[in-house]
Formats: structure tokens, C-alpha cells, sequence
């Protein structure tokens, strides 16, 4: 497991389009989604720590801005000739389901036009549909020692109980009032996305 984390975002790039099956059994592209005002993506998978660590955390999220203009989308591009779990019949098992769209990146195309490193990497779209977030959920780590946090990002992280930050959810609230985030963004970090 390869700890990575993601580069600082060129924000108001526009989002790549995509069309990738779901396990819900439909095909999602970007127009699917226009009639929302926020649009998160996030790369993810069903084996990485992190991934699972931050699953109930989106999918908390998600319950929060339920009924608000905002769409997730989860994207599971990892290569499953080295993770067998991460093949798209296990995506379809209820411990790995989301309960918004969940989409196969088989090709990993998707991946790389969106410039994703690692599970999870995390996008906030606006409704022109420009990039305006990209970084990390909150400041909990879990899962990241200290010594692995301060070699990776050169400081230190509060104890998973003293979460201060919850990045992602403000940026979705500001981006819901027509407004931009804040340019000063904490990557996320995860396992690296396994490239074919």
C-alpha cells in the first residue's frame, strides 16, 4: 500500500465528461447530472483503508445535503488484476455500494482525464460545472499514523477524536450559495489508484 496524496487543484478546470457503468445497472455520463448546482466526484475503491474509512463519512454527507441541489458520484477505477475485489461484481455487494451512483472506470480513462491519484480523491464542482474543491474531507485521519502524516505532508494531524476541519462539507455549503471555497486546500490522502 503506497500512501499518496493529491496535488494541489487547478481550480476552474472544467470536468471531464465521462460515460461509465453503474451498479445500479444504468449508464452516467456528466449531462446526467446537470440539474444539480454542486457536483462531487470522488475516486474510490472497495480494498483500500482509506477508501473504507471514508465511505460512511460520504455517504453521511450525502445524507446531509439530501434534498439540496448537490449530486455524489463515487468512481472506482483500480485494476483488478491486482485487486480482484475491486472488479465490479464485488462493487455491486452491499458493504461496498453507495447509495448514489457507483461507477466501473474499467478503462481508467475517467481517472486520468480528471488527473486522480488515489482512493479517495476528492472533486467539488460548481454548476457551470469548473472545479472549485479538491482535497480532503476533514482533517481526521484515520488510519494515518503521525510519522506517516508528517513525512508525507511535512505536519502533524489532530487525533481522529478531535476532528477541527470538516473541509469538504463547507465547501459544498459555500458552493450551494453561488460562491467559490476557499483557494486553501488540504489534499486528500489514500492509497494510490493501481494503474494497469
Amino acid at each position: 500500500m503506497t500512501l499518496t496524496k493529491s496535488p494541489a487543484p487547478s481550480l476552474g478546470t472544467p470536468a471531464p465528461d465521462f460515460s461509465l457503468p453503474a451498479t445500479d445497472g444504468k449508464t452516467y455520463t456528466l449531462r446526467d447530472f446537470t440539474d444539480k448546482d454542486v457536483l462531487v466526484v470522488f475516486f474510490t475503491c472497495n480494498h483500500c483503508p482509506y477508501a473504507q474509512a471514508a465511505k460512511q463519512k460520504i455517504v453521511d454527507l450525502w445524507k446531509e445535503f439530501t434534498g439540496q441541489s448537490v449530486q455524489f458520484v463515487a468512481i472506482n477505477p483500480n485494476d483488478i488484476h491486482q485487486y480482484p475485489e475491486d472488479d465490479f461484481e464485488h462493487m455491486k455487494r452491499i458493504e461496498y455500494d453507495y447509495p448514489f451512483p457507483y461507477l466501473r472506470d474499467e478503462s481508467q480513462e475517467t481517472a486520468k482525464a480528471f488527473g486522480a491519484v488515489c482512493t479517495p480523491d476528492i472533486f467539488v464542482f460548481d454548476q457551470d460545472r469548473n472545479l472549485v474543491y479538491r482535497g480532503q474531507i476533514d482533517n481526521d485521519r484515520p488510519g494515518l499514523g503521525a510519522v506517516a502524516a508528517k513525512v508525507v505532508l511535512g505536519k502533524e494531524f489532530p487525533a481522529p477524536s478531535k476532528t477541527a476541519s470538516h473541509d469538504l462539507a463547507d465547501a459544498i455549503k459555500v458552493v450551494l450559495t453561488s460562491q467559490k471555497p476557499d483557494t486553501d486546500q488540504q489534499p486528500s490522502l489514500g492509497c494510490s489508484i493501481k494503474w494497469k
